[in-house]
């Protein structure tokens, strides 16, 4: 009886140290594109130069094929406006990403393509320098969806090589200008390919 219990405790123990030794979390950083189309609205038209930023992402596995992931996402661009054909310049603004997402993956051998959609909040901070014209420009604050998809290529048990598209649905800033004179009432879809390196741990 005193060998059975033993070997019981033997193998329960085995198994909770393999369980504990399993990579449930992980953190990237990857570098981004940052695109926006045009938007039309209110005889307003908006362009947003394109540039590169940098995403920060954590993530916890749920099961081996679901997780939830935590991103911040860092850029910087100029918002273009153009009012009844008249040019009014542009704001430089700081943009940020905070966002929350469920995370589907598959595995293939090294090869680990994932889907994931969420919610977030995109801040456009106007920059007070010599690329804003605008100097009433307010920051705004926008919630929108997150949605996107990418593939996971292993490297070692410790690392990955992530390529990703990400998508961000929400609504064209507007700065909270006098006379909501940039006030589009258009979504945008604000498209973040990215190609970066996870740890996991």
């Amino acid at each position: 009886m005193k060998k059975t219990i033993l070997l019981l405790a033997a193998l329960m123990l085995t198994a909770v140290a393999g369980y504990a030794q399993e990579s449930r979390q992980d953190v990237s950083i990857s570098a981004t594109g940052n695109f926006a189309p045009e938007v039309h609205g209110n005889a307003i038209q908006k362009n947003t130069t394109t540039t590169i930023g940098l995403l920060a992402s954590y993530r916890y596995m749920l099961t081996p094929r679901s997780a939830l992931e935590a991103n911040y996402g860092y850029a910087q661009n100029t918002q273009k406006y153009r009012v009844y054909g008249r040019t009014q310049g542009g704001i430089h603004t700081l943009q940020h990403e905070f966002s929350l997402a469920y995370v589907y993956s598959r595995n293939y051998g090294n090869f680990n393509p994932f889907a994931e959609v969420g919610i977030g909040a995109m801040v456009f901070h106007p920059l007070r320098d010599s690329g804003t014209y605008q100097i009433d420009a307010k920051q705004n604050t926008n919630i929108g969806a997150l949605f996107g998809g990418g593939l996971a290529y292993e490297i070692s048990p410790s690392f990955d090589i992530r390529v990703e598209y990400r998508g961000f649905l929400v609504k064209t800033p507007d700065f909270k200008l006098p006379g909501d004179i940039f006030k589009t009432n258009k979504y945008e879809v604000i498209s973040s390919p990215a190609l970066g390196i996870a740890y996991h741990f």
